[in-house]
C-alpha cells in the first residue's frame, strides 16, 4: 500500500507536524459533523417519514454498515490512489451522498434517504481509514491516545454543533414538535407540515454538498508527507509478533479483540448520541432533535481531559479502564434513575427526586453523561491494537474499521429491546459492552498469541 497510513512520517517534528495535523484535524471536524447529524435526523426522519423507533434507527444502520461493507474495497482504492487522493475521493463520495438527500426530501421516501446515508458512511470509510492509523504514526506510540483525543476534540465539538445548525437551519419557521404532539395533529394539518418539513432539507445538504466539494479540490493541493514503504517492513521485522513471513492479520490477537471492542464501542456510543433524542422526544422532551449536542459536551470535556492526562498522568489502558468502568456506572444510572424528564433545563441541570434513589441525576441526564465515559476509549484502543503490526498496519486499520459495524448492529438491538421493554430499560444492553471493553483494557490489549 502506498498511503502515509503505514508507517512513522519521516521527519515529523515541529512545523513538519503541524501541517498534516492541522489537515486531518479538519478531517475530523467534517467526520463529527456529518456524523452526530445522525442524532438530530433520526428523530426529525422518524416524523417525516412516519416510522415506528426500530425503522428510524435503520438511518444509523445504513449509515455504519457501509463502513463494513466498503472497508476493505476503500483499502485497495487507497492502495491505487495514494493517501491523498483518497482523501479528495472520500470528500467527493460525501458530497454525492448530500446531493441524494434532494430527491429524498422531494420524494419522501424512507429507502432513498437510507441510500443517501449508505453513500455518506462509504466516504467516510475511506477517509478513516487512512487518517486514524496516520496519527497514530505521527510521533510516539505512548502520547498516540493524546493525539486523537486532539482529533475528538475536533470531531466532537463538530458533533456539539451538528444538531444545532440542523435545528436552526431545518427546523427554523416550523413550529416546535415531537413524535406525540405530531400524531395528535389532524391529518390534513399533519400532511402539510410533513412535506414542509422535508423540504427544509434540501438547502442545508446542498450547501454541504458543495462545501465538501470545495475541500475535495483543496485536499488535492495539499504537501503532505511522503511515505516509506521499506520502513514499514523494516518495523515489522523488528517485532517478534511477525517474525512468521506468513504471518496473517487474524494472528495477532490483540487487534483482533481491538476490533472486538471498536465494535461495543462504537455501539454504545452510537446509542448515546443517537436515541437521547428519540428517548427524549418520546417522553415529551421539547427540541428533542438537540440533544445529541448535550451528549456531545461531555464527549469534549472527556478528551480535554485526555488530551491533559494522556500520558502525563495516566497511561492508555487506565484511561480506557476508567473509560469502561464509568460507562457501567452511568447505564446503571440510567436504569434506576427518573424518566419523568420536562424539559431542556431539567435535561441539563435538574436533579428529580426519585423516592428510592434520590440521589441520581434524570434519566436523559445520565445517557448524556455516556459522553464522558466514551470520550476516551476509541484514542486508547488505536495505539494499543496496533502496536507492533508494522507493514501489517493498513490491514490493521481496516480490521479495525470494520469494527465500526456495532454502530450499525447495537442501535437496533436497543430499538428492538425498546420495543419490548421500553427505551430506558433497554438501555442494559450496553452493560456487557463496557464489560468486554474493560477486559481489553486489562488483558485484552497484552496478549500476544492465542
Amino acid at each position: 500500500m502506498t498511503t502515509q497510513a503505514q508507517s512513522q512520517v519521516p521527519n515529523a517534528t515541529g512545523m513538519g507536524r503541524f501541517v498534516p495535523i492541522l489537515s486531518i484535524g479538519l478531517l475530523f471536524f467534517i467526520f463529527g459533523f456529518i456524523t452526530w447529524l445522525n442524532g438530530a435526523l433520526i428523530p426529525f426522519l422518524q416524523m417525516v417519514c412516519e416510522l415506528t423507533e426500530m425503522q428510524a434507527l435503520l438511518i444509523a444502520f445504513c449509515f455504519y454498515i457501509a463502513y463494513v461493507v466498503m472497508a476493505l474495497p476503500m483499502a485497495k482504492i487507497l492502495e491505487k490512489t495514494g493517501y491523498q487522493k483518497g482523501m479528495s475521493l472520500g470528500l467527493s463520495i460525501i458530497a454525492v451522498g448530500c446531493l441524494l438527500f434532494v430527491p429524498a426530501a422531494l420524494s419522501a421516501m424512507f429507502p432513498v434517504f437510507l441510500l443517501a446515508q449508505f453513500v455518506v458512511g462509504s466516504g467516510l470509510t475511506i477517509l478513516q481509514t487512512a487518517s486514524n492509523p496516520f496519527i497514530v504514526r505521527l510521533g510516539n506510540e505512548e502520547s498516540a491516545a493524546a493525539r486523537i483525543a486532539f482529533m475528538g476534540l475536533l470531531n466532537k465539538a463538530a458533533g456539539v454543533l451538528a444538531p444545532i445548525v440542523f435545528t436552526s437551519l431545518v427546523l427554523s419557521g416550523l413550529p416546535d414538535v415531537n413524535q406525540e404532539s405530531l400524531n395528535a395533529m389532524p391529518q390534513e394539518v399533519k400532511a402539510t407540515l410533513i412535506n414542509d418539513m422535508s423540504v427544509s432539507l434540501i438547502q442545508p445538504y446542498v450547501a454541504m454538498a458543495i462545501a465538501l466539494g470545495v475541500l475535495a479540490l483543496v485536499f488535492m493541493r495539499l504537501a503532505l508527507p511522503a511515505i516509506n514503504d521499506e520502513q514499514a517492513e523494516d518495523e515489522t521485522v523488528k517485532t517478534p509478533l511477525s517474525s512468521n513471513k506468513d504471518k496473517k492479520i487474524l494472528h495477532f490477537p490483540h487487534l483482533v479483540l481491538g476490533a472486538i471492542s471498536l465494535f461495543f464501542y462504537v455501539g454504545v456510543e452510537v446509542i448515546a448520541g443517537d436515541t437521547i433524542g428519540l428517548y427524549g422526544s418520546s417522553i415529551g422532551v421539547e427540541n428533542a432533535t438537540t440533544l445529541t449536542s448535550f451528549t456531545m459536551i461531555a464527549m469534549v470535556i472527556g478528551y480535554a481531559l485526555g488530551l491533559i492526562c494522556i500520558p502525563r498522568f495516566i497511561s492508555q489502558q487506565t484511561a480506557l479502564l476508567s473509560s469502561a468502568v464509568f460507562g457501567v456506572v452511568f447505564t446503571t444510572c440510567i436504569l434506576m434513575s427518573s424518566n419523568t424528564d420536562t424539559g431542556i433545563s431539567e435535561v441539563l441541570w435538574g436533579w428529580t427526586g426519585v423516592q428510592s434513589l434520590p440521589f441520581l441525576p434524570n434519566s436523559v441526564t445520565c445517557i448524556a453523561l455516556l459522553g464522558l465515559a466514551n470520550a476516551m476509549v476509541w484514542p486508547a484502543i488505536w495505539p494499543l491494537a496496533l502496536n507492533n503490526l508494522g507493514k501489517y498496519t493498513a490491514q490493521g486499520s481496516a480490521l479495525l474499521i470494520m469494527g465500526i459495524a456495532g454502530g450499525a448492529i447495537l442501535p437496533l438491538v436497543y430499538g428492538a429491546a425498546s420495543e419490548l421493554v421500553g427505551g430506558q430499560s433497554a438501555y442494559a444492553i450496553m452493560l456487557p459492552c463496557y464489560c468486554f471493553i474493560a477486559y481489553y483494557a486489562v488483558l485484552g490489549c497484552k496478549k500476544q498469541r492465542w
